[in-house]
């Protein structure tokens, strides 16, 4: 079956084909799956809660830059992060992009990036955001607008991701790291949907639905600190 592209806000057609590949995801997935238990330990709860098909956005907090990686790495589905431009720097630039990351300019309207991302929604892929925008303490507590207007306009439920202990102490070896086979914790929890059902993206209905995300989020943080003790 043919799927109808979808229209932008000035009624333009919003162009899969310029949508990372699934392909490129699924070998990003593979190499997480080595380089995060081979480092560390993961213990993931929760990943049955993710749908095994359909377009997806996971949620997650961020207070390390392994976080990515991790949730690349443990989760059931490939998943596509949009992530700053600064860090496409070098060799890793092509290589984020292979493996179907999105490279996004923080400090305008990215509209390249915000179709590339529309993109994946389209062809049922997982979106990866972290809707704080950047490192902070991981608790969710300032959410940007980014994450209601993805989830509202791609027609995509959200699922929340904590990652836990990942910021807890600096590695010996390297610092940048967490300690080596120490246990990072990564719960998923129960899809929501973001919108009100009314299918709205004015101003006033996402700033509603950033709210409502807000909550949801919130509360899956305590609940996870809660089943890992952290």
């Amino acid at each position: 079956m043919r799927r109808h592209p979808r229209r932008g806000e000035a009624g333009r057609e919003v162009s899969t084909g310029s949508a990372p590949s699934e392909k490129g995801a699924e070998v990003g997935r593979r190499i997480g799956v080595g380089l995060m238990y081979g480092l560390f330990r993961p213990r993931v709860l929760g990943a049955w809660k993710v749908p095994a098909d359909g377009p997806l956005i996971f949620a997650i907090n961020h207070s390390h830059n392994v976080d990515g990686p991790m949730v690349m790495g443990v989760a059931p589905r490939p998943t596509h992060f949009l992530i700053k431009k600064e860090a496409f720097i070098g060799p890793l630039d092509p290589f984020l992009t292979a493996i179907g990351q999105l490279k996004v300019d923080r400090d305008t309207t990215d509209r390249g990036a915000i179709t590339r991302a529309l993109g994946v929604l389209e062809n049922g892929g997982v979106l990866g955001i972290f809707p704080e925008g950047t490192r902070g303490e991981g608790d969710f507590a300032a959410l940007r607008a980014g994450l209601a207007y993805f989830a509202v306009r791609g027609g995509a439920p959200i699922v929340p991701v904590a990652v836990l202990g990942s910021s807890e102490r600096r590695g010996r070896l390297i610092k940048a790291l967490p300690p080596l086979r120490s246990r990072v914790d990564v719960v998923f929890g129960e899809p929501f949907d973001a919108g009100d059902g009314s299918g709205l993206r004015t101003r006033k209905a996402l700033d509603a639905a950033t709210e409502r995300i807000q909550k949801q989020l919130a509360a899956h943080l305590e609940n996870a600190r809660r089943l890992t003790g952290r």
